[in-house]
């Protein structure tokens, strides 16, 4: 864990943290008095019961572990006598690293972990400080101050982060489809402290809420790496054309391979044995069969435990390219993300032997005659086990 995270995490964790920049007072080079970290008098909570009074000085002694590295025997202190009235952290030892010239305009970054034991950090580069203050929700305006205790960050801001740091970690220009539908998912679940049980609770919810977080980190994506294209005139119209073929076709490749994908990860989850894009008759490869191929070649195994599906984002032309698939197998299932379609070409499938399979959500989008016909993800996921029981 960087030194960033650990700050990001142990100030997250406090009951009270406080952050500030180091300016040259606290090095002691503007000629003023002892050198050690000066605090905003708002901040006396992080370390007294009760403010200090005019008059009089108070202080005390904590121990501080730096870096998650060292540890130093501090002391806080409120100077009150005669012209003073300031807060002040002192005492750290010979050879302490972050009071030199070079910290001013560092991040420092205390934390309370009891009254008598603190935490510090000091970030110096620009996006480690512009991180931590975006995970502690504050501005480079609200330092020199309490950290405000932040209620837990939302699902969607995690998941946003996640991308984020997704994003950042890219070595590549895209990465692979079958990459980012993982990513994507990773993220989402993280985010949201999905369990493998919650998704055999509702595999139709859940494929849904993967397939929106692909989308919605493939335009993160797009949009980081075109962004600055797009701002410019394009030289020529060729290189307009190019560059548009080359998004439009990223998206369709996208688009074709992220259904096929999560599919896989609900049936890795269901454990269910199945093999995708094997070669049958005809040189064919359906997306996923049921349980293996060499069931399928093997003519004494049950014909009615071979189970074709295909994965079709859109379907009202296209159900016909899966009917020569699998001569063996008499019903082809097709799931699709397609919301509703005409009694026409529901009873030409069920003519043909294709019965769809469709999240819960869209099964409204169906004539109400049809829907008996008609399977969602978690009734498919159930009757594959009834055949490999």
């Amino acid at each position: 864990m960087s030194i960033l995270e650990k700050a990001i995490q142990s100030a997250q964790q406090a009951e009270i943290a406080f952050s500030k920049f180091i300016k040259p007072n606290d090095t002691g080079k503007t000629g003023g008095h002892q050198a050690g970290f000066h605090l905003h008098k708002n901040s006396w909570p992080l370390y007294f019961d009760t403010p200090g009074e005019k008059g009089s000085n108070k202080d005390h002694y904590v121990t501080i572990r730096w870096h998650d590295d060292f540890e130093t025997a501090s002391r806080f202190i409120y100077y009150g006598v005669g012209t003073r009235n300031e807060y002040r952290l002192t005492r750290f030892g010979k050879g302490f690293p972050f009071l030199a010239d070079d910290n001013v305009g560092d991040l420092l970054i205390l934390v309370k972990k009891s009254a008598e034991f603190f935490e510090g950090y000091v970030l110096s580069s620009d996006e480690d400080i512009e991180d931590f203050f975006a995970a502690l929700n504050i501005s480079s305006t609200e330092t020199n101050a309490i950290i405000p205790k932040q209620l837990e960050r939302s699902a969607e801001d995690r998941l946003l982060q996640c991308f984020v740091t997704y994003l950042r970690s890219l070595d590549v220009d895209f990465p692979t489809t079958i990459e980012l539908a993982t990513s994507a998912r990773n993220c989402y679940l993280t985010s949201h402290d999905i369990s493998s049980n919650h998704i055999k609770l509702n595999p139709d919810r859940e494929i849904l809420n993967w397939l929106e977080a692909e989308y919605s980190l493939f335009k993160t994506i797009e949009n980081d790496r075109y962004s600055e294209i797009i701002r410019a005139p394009f030289p020529t119209v060729e290189d307009l054309v190019k560059t548009a073929n080359t998004i439009l076709n990223r998206r369709k490749s996208r688009a074709g391979k992220s259904l096929e994908h999560h599919l896989e990860e609900v049936f890795r989850v269901f454990k269910l044995t199945f093999q995708t894009q094997v070669t049958t008759e005809n040189n064919k490869k359906p997306d996923f069969l049921f349980p293996n191929i060499e069931s399928y070649n093997n003519p004494s195994f049950e014909e009615n435990k071979l189970i074709l599906l295909a994965s079709k984002t859109t379907c009202k032309d296209r159900w016909r390219q899966i009917l020569n698939e699998a001569d063996r197998i008499r019903t082809k299932h097709l799931f699709t993300l397609q919301q509703g379609i005409s009694k026409n070409q529901l009873e030409e499938m069920k003519k043909y032997g294709v019965q769809l399979v469709i999240p819960k959500a869209y099964m409204k989008s169906f004539p109400k005659e049809y829907r008996n016909d008609i399977l969602t993800l978690e009734g498919f996921v159930k009757y594959v086990n009834t055949t490999q029981a």
